[in-house]
């Protein structure tokens, strides 16, 4: 193998940037060349492509979002486009691809590498932390962070005013972020996908809470909680008894848990798995993904990713319950 190419495709994640350095730079110490794809699979098959080099990768570690961009793309998810973005690929002497995404971004390189016999190397970049086969992905410690920063602001405007806040953070599917955050913060209580919300065990616990402690109160929901989210969850508390004499406000922090600067943690992640999926490509290693368990770098096929689920620390569900 002589040549390799890279990707950042799906949701942005910080650390991205670290992980493009790590993959370049590992791969020009080893001997490769590096061709970068810009916009994720759209750059492939719109032929957007950049040899990189040590040079080009200087002075990035620290930033956040993605120097190759990324973009869905709904021609690659028909055969006819992958096929195309293979004969890109090939005509770049591209023999092997590293893909930093989420489960997305992997299925996707898993059709790829069956279809046109390219082999694919993962690296996990989510803040949802949602993919099986790492204890953590890349951008989780830095959304996490984020998130907490802003709730910690908002709970002194809550305490100032004694006001009941819901705070709504990202988790579509997974409540990583809700369930850490809401520990970290004090949060009185946490909703999350995983779990069963019934409207009026929420009203009741929330009236029994801030008759107890006549103070500020904050929930933390993720966004695919199953309430509808904050807003909804709101509505539906109004709609009721017992919860018109407090004053409700709805904060949703939305996409600033994707921007800025990586954490240490991310940026240590990133480098490491960076190169662990260049060793693996020159290693004859295909549709799998780098990740990091028990502080050891781990290979899992791809599929397994997203198809076994990876699940919610519970006894830290039951531990926020006994601390709020």
């Amino acid at each position: 193998m002589k040549r390799i190419g890279l990707i950042t495709s799906g949701g942005d994640a910080p650390g991205m940037n670290a992980a493009i350095r790590a993959i370049v730079r590992s791969a020009c110490n080893l001997g490769l060349e590096v061709t970068g794809g810009y916009r994720g699979y759209q750059g492939l098959l719109e032929n957007e492509f950049k040899v990189m080099d040590r040079h080009s990768v200087s002075n990035i570690i620290q930033r956040g979002g993605t120097i190759l961009k990324t973009a869905r793309s709904e021609e690659f998810m028909h055969p006819e486009g992958r096929a195309r973005a293979a004969e890109n690929l090939r005509q770049q002497g591209i023999e092997g691809l590293v893909v930093i995404g989420g489960d997305g971004s992997f299925r996707g390189a898993t059709l790829l590498s069956e279809e046109q016999d390219i082999p694919v190397v993962g690296v996990p970049a989510t803040i949802d932390n949602d993919l099986a086969g790492t204890d953590i992905t890349i951008g989780y410690d830095t959304a996490l962070n984020t998130a907490l920063d802003a709730i910690d602001k908002i709970r002194d405007t809550a305490d100032a005013h004694d006001r009941l806040f819901l705070v709504e953070v990202m988790g579509r599917d997974a409540g990583f972020i809700a369930l850490d955050t809401g520990l970290a913060s004090g949060a009185e209580m946490i909703l999350l996908p995983e779990s069963l919300t019934d409207v009026e065990d929420v009203r009741s616990s929330l009236s029994s809470i801030l008759k107890e402690q006549k103070r500020s109160s904050l929930v933390v929901v993720a966004e695919g909680d199953e309430t509808g989210g904050a807003l909804t969850l709101a509505s539906k508390l109004r709609e009721g008894e017992g919860m018109s004499k407090y004053e409700m406000r709805v904060c949703i922090l939305g996409h600033i848990q994707r921007g800025g600067n990586p954490t240490a943690r991310d940026r240590v992640l990133a480098s490491r798995l960076g190169f662990a999926a260049v060793k693996t490509l020159l290693d004859g290693h295909d549709r799998v993904m780098v990740g990091e368990v028990n502080h050891s770098v781990k290979l899992t096929p791809l599929k397994m990713t997203w198809s076994k689920k990876k699940d919610i620390d519970f006894e830290l569900a039951e531990l926020a319950k006994v601390l709020r």
